[in-house]
């Protein structure tokens, strides 16, 4: 099958009955009709409708294996029209729900794009399967798959030199090998979207513990034996008036439980090869390309909130301050750095030793450095410039039953008080609702911990023409 639509999406995942817990309780049933998924998955679904949106065009390439159409995310770049038409594509999709998905379809397309090209440097190498990624690829390619992934332990001692000594493994590790497969005990966090995909990729580094911690995986999401236990839901009603956000894009973040997964040969990427698992996810391109991917949505996402900024200011006409114009102009200025950075990595993109075109990781790793920062930053504008109005705002029920006082009380300079209602409601569940405080954490720690994102700019970038330039300037005083 090539290039799906979204009925064909939401019977795939009701089909699955994977074992997905919230609240104490398995979900039953079809997936898409529980209230903490049903909002997210339909959202999902229009996105993948709109790949036959003709305005919209191209969402999807011609398929170098059937002619078919597939994803334009899974495209491998060669050329930097290449890079611009994904660009464009993912940008079409973040339009849609304006940022807040963070694990839309074309994230993991595009990190399985980025392992698929890399794939030849496992070549050679103990317990690697160089082959198993690429057939993968294009299996997911042609069918379409949705889905989410699984890097990271579970927070039981995070000091540096913390070696795991538990009877049963906490960290999911490798626990045997069969004529099959591998077979994987413990857990890994955080699968976001976990139990609505059709498939998961597990990666793990082994850092200073024993080769059986570090592996690469795929399997589907209904495995024997594999659990998904849910967060609470930050869904906080089915009414797109009183979340306008929540109720459409709520993304759920779950702990994936193995309870002796065994996971087929055909299926794995590489295993029980400490130095292999330490390092290929930093010298592949798995960065350049996912990072590419991010700040395109996070573009996106910027813009959405510099919109929902300008419109609290004209509601309530505090346009004439000069600390009101100074706060947005953060914004504005963000914003624009953010564009100049990504076109910039698209400019000065260069084709890999494997002969596809990386976009500049430089200017990448600077734009994801600088965004964790900003991000939270812009919600407490979205706080000082709201004020009161983000705490007296009546839900929609309330508004029909008392429109009459309501909308002498709650008018506003530019707006009536409907409108005025629907755009402090907008800002609330973008920055205080429990959906919005997620998504601030959620971009505060999406590539890990801040300053550890400062570092890598400042360890991989080359500073010795500078320190050259200053030299001569000295020695020419002599």
């Amino acid at each position: 099958m090539p290039a799906i639509n979204g009925t064909d999406y939401i019977q795939r995942i009701d089909q699955l009955r994977s074992n997905v817990w919230i609240d104490g309780k398995p979900v039953e049933g079809n997936i898409s009709e529980h209230p903490a998924f049903k909002g997210v998955m339909k959202s999902q679904a229009a996105l993948y409708d709109l790949q036959f949106a003709d305005e919209l065009k191209p969402m999807t390439y011609t398929s170098p294996l059937t002619g078919e159409p597939v994803g334009l995310s899974y495209l491998q770049p060669k050329t930097r029209d290449d890079l611009i038409k994904r660009r464009k594509m993912i940008q079409n999709w973040a339009k849609f729900s304006n940022g807040m998905m963070g694990r839309s379809p074309d994230y993991m397309n595009t990190v399985l794009m980025a392992l698929a090209s890399s794939a030849d440097l496992l070549k050679g190498q103990r317990n690697c399967f160089p082959e198993n990624v690429t057939n993968y690829y294009e299996y997911a390619r042609e069918h379409d798959l949705s889905l989410t992934h699984t890097f990271i332990n579970p927070q039981v001692n995070r000091s540096q030199f913390y070696f795991e000594s538990a009877d049963e493994p906490i960290s999911a590790k490798v626990i045997a090998e069969t004529e099959k497969g591998i077979v994987i005990k413990g857990a890994k966090l955080l699968a976001t979207q976990g139990g609505i995909t059709d498939e998961l990729l597990v990666v793990s580094t082994a850092g200073l513990e024993a080769d059986e911690n570090g592996f690469a995986f795929t399997i589907p999401s209904n495995t024997k034996n594999l659990k998904f236990v849910c967060r609470d839901s930050f869904v906080g009603g089915d009414s797109t008036f009183d979340y306008p956000l929540s109720a459409r894009y709520e993304e759920m973040d779950s702990i994936v439980i193995f309870d002796n997964v065994l996971v087929p040969w055909d299926r794995v990427f590489y295993y029980n090869n400490r130095e292999v698992s330490n390092i290929f996810m930093n010298i592949n391109s798995f960065s350049a390309f996912t990072i590419h991917q991010v700040v395109c949505r996070r573009i996106i996402k910027l813009e959405f909130v510099l919109g929902v900024v300008q419109s609290i200011i004209e509601t309530i006409n505090i346009i004439e301050y000069q600390h009101v114009q100074e706060k947005a102009s953060e914004i504005i200025v963000a914003l624009e750095t953010m564009k100049a950075l990504l076109l910039k990595s698209e400019m000065e993109a260069e084709i890999d030793e494997l002969g596809f075109m990386r976009p500049d990781q430089t200017s990448l790793q600077i734009a994801i450095s600088l965004f964790p920062k900003i991000y939270p930053r812009f919600t407490e504008i979205i706080h000082l410039l709201g004020a009161s109005g983000l705490m007296a705002i009546p839900t929609g029920n309330t508004y029909q039953n008392l429109r009459k006082d309501l909308n002498h009380y709650l008018q506003a300079k530019a707006k009536n008080a409907e409108d005025r209602i629907k755009i402090f409601r907008l800002a609330w569940d973008l920055t205080m609702s429990s959906f919005g405080t997620r998504e601030t954490l959620y971009e505060r720690f999406f590539f890990g911990d801040p300053i550890k994102l400062s570092s890598q700019v400042y360890l991989s970038y080359d500073k010795t023409p500078y320190v050259k330039r200053v030299q001569h300037f000295l020695e020419k005083q002599e």
